[in-house]
């Protein structure tokens, strides 16, 4: 029962760790994976808004 890894970062962004690590000037590439769960939370944050609305919305006319 122990987990699979998996690969968490699209291509683009395995593309570019990969590259800055064979380029030691190359990039700064600290801030990828805060970058990653920024792009992630943005959907999360909107489905949630228009979740919330709707509820709110359909109470309010009972």
């Amino acid at each position: 029962m122990a987990p699979i890894a998996a690969q968490a970062q699209c291509t683009m962004c395995k593309t570019q760790v990969e590259s800055a690590r064979t380029e030691k000037d190359a990039a700064d590439y600290t801030g990828l994976n805060k970058g990653i769960v920024y792009l992630m939370t943005i959907p999360y944050l909107l489905m949630g808004a228009v979740g919330f609305f709707w509820y709110r919305h359909s109470h309010q006319k009972k």
